[in-house]
């Protein structure tokens, strides 16, 4: 009877066979991204498109005949779009860091790892570094699925000249993370205010004698608690790895399905893909049944809205900005007529972009 390594052999010499042609097909592609970068840069085009990424992975999704499935073929192809990206034109992505934030995660599953990342100490810095242009996109978080709106990102997306170029919508786990894996000696939990409070129903169970501490982020938070034992943090996998801590509990966030919406800014305006979202910023005077009459429209010419938030407008006393999501994007027929509506009826409006939703 064959060894097991006898049966192996000739299927190991099949994959080996396979992985050469794969390359040479993978540097024939490389060599044709190339091309296409020479023409874009002599028209000064972007090298990010990501409404074409995403016709590239669903044609590909729906020729798959198995047995890949679409998460594995998604993550392969955003690598290999990734790396023939990076032969184009090196491409700096700014997110909210230190390293091993959320932020920074949903950079690279954007972006892919062939990527220059730039962290900011701020969501204000991520803005500056694209504005400026140290940084071609930047990558925020801009709502939670337990907490809401991150208010900062909507006010800065408010006052930007940057517009939504694209969406990344992760599951958050968060973890206790110390030095040892333990709660002794430990006084303080450190964490985003946001990450405090999507954990705080489990810390007030497990841990209510431990003070908490808001620090500018999740990352941060790893950072400090690997310099001093009498800290705890709470992150995910990658601030753990990054810093070399150790889990105490991990999954402590209150609700199982937990997620965060990214934004991806930048200058590109996105073509229409058929799956797309536009996001608005809209006020109205203050008048009774302003909000109804503003709306309206949207009705009346068969557009979604998926998305109603207000903010402060920051200018005089009850007055609000509201932030609105709509399904379709600005080009699609009735969009556009409920757009136009929109814009006569509001006393401000801004459009902050047409865009590819994400898949979750």
């Amino acid at each position: 009877m064959a060894t097991e390594d006898q049966r192996l052999a000739p299927l190991r010499a099949q994959i080996d066979a396979l992985d050469i042609k794969l390359l040479e097909l993978m540097s024939k592609r490389a060599r044709t991204a190339q091309e296409i970068g020479h023409i874009k840069g002599e028209a000064a085009s972007p090298v990010f498109r990501p409404e074409r990424e995403l016709q590239v992975i669903a044609n590909l999704l729906q020729s798959n005949q198995g047995p890949l499935h679409a998460e594995g073929i998604t993550a392969i192809w955003r690598e290999i779009m990734s790396a023939c990206r990076a032969l184009e034109a090196k491409q700096t992505i700014a997110y909210l860091g230190p390293r091993g934030t959320f932020s920074e995660q949903a950079a690279e599953a954007a972006f892919g790892s062939s990527i220059e990342g730039l962290a900011c100490n701020s969501l204000d810095e991520v803005f500056k570094a694209v504005e400026k242009g140290a940084a071609q996109f930047g990558v925020v978080p801009v709502e939670n699925s337990s907490e809401g709106a991150i208010s900062r990102t909507l006010d800065l997306l408010l006052d930007s000249p940057l517009q939504i170029s694209g969406e990344v919508v992760l599951p958050i786990r968060h973890h206790l993370l110390t030095k040892t894996g333990l709660l002794a000696g430990v006084t303080t939990v450190c964490a985003h205010a946001q990450a405090l409070a999507q954990c705080q129903q489990w810390l007030t169970a497990h841990t209510p004698n431990l003070k908490r501490q808001a620090v500018s982020s999740n990352a941060e938070a790893a950072r400090m608690a690997a310099l001093d034992p009498t800290l705890a943090a709470i992150a995910g996998d990658p601030a753990q790895i990054a810093y070399g801590l150790q889990v105490n509990a991990g999954h402590i966030q209150d609700d199982a399905h937990n997620r965060t919406r990214f934004v991806i800014i930048g200058r590109h305006t996105c073509q229409a893909t058929g799956h797309d979202q536009t996001s608005l910023v809209l006020s109205v005077d203050n008048q009774a049944g302003a909000v109804y009459r503003l709306l309206a429209p949207l009705a009346q010419h068969g557009v979604s809205m998926t998305r109603f938030e207000s903010r402060p407008a920051r200018k005089g006393t009850w007055e609000y900005h509201f932030y609105i999501d709509i399904a379709g994007h600005a080009e699609d027929a009735q969009v556009a007529l409920a757009l136009s509506d929109l814009q006569a009826l509001a006393a401000f409006y801004k459009m902050l972009g047409s865009y590819p939703r994400a898949t979750v």
